[in-house]
């Protein structure tokens, strides 16, 4: 199995919605960004997500895209990896469409989302 990844963008924690708007227009000033509101979080871009609260990963996310998300999970779990289930959101199919790896890597946490 040899699915193939790509990354989405970087999610950061910061304490609050102001500080996630502060760090948001920032990002955008720094590197030409068009900045959005979210609902949970700030935009600038689509390269950072500025979290209004703290969610997983001390620092925050990393989000990776996939095609096949179910083959990218099994070929994860293949690997020794596992999967926060309370963290998965699925399509009105009853499709998974996203999911957290269960633990941290330098700091962050592991998005997997279906491109």
């Amino acid at each position: 199995m040899n699915n193939t990844f790509e990354l989405v963008h970087v999610g950061i924690n910061t304490p609050n919605p102001e500080e996630a708007e502060k760090l948001a227009q920032l990002l955008s000033l720094m590197f030409h960004l068009t900045p959005h509101h979210g609902q949970k979080s700030e935009f600038a871009g689509s390269y950072f997500e500025c979290m209004k609260a703290p969610f997983l990963g001390a620092n925050g996310h990393v989000a990776i895209a996939t095609p096949d998300l179910e083959s990218a999970v099994e070929e994860l779990k293949e690997k020794g990896f596992s999967f926060n289930m309370d963290t998965a959101a699925y399509d009105e199919a009853g499709k998974l469409k996203n999911v957290y790896l269960d633990g941290e890597f330098g700091g962050f946490a592991i998005h997997i989302l279906r491109k």
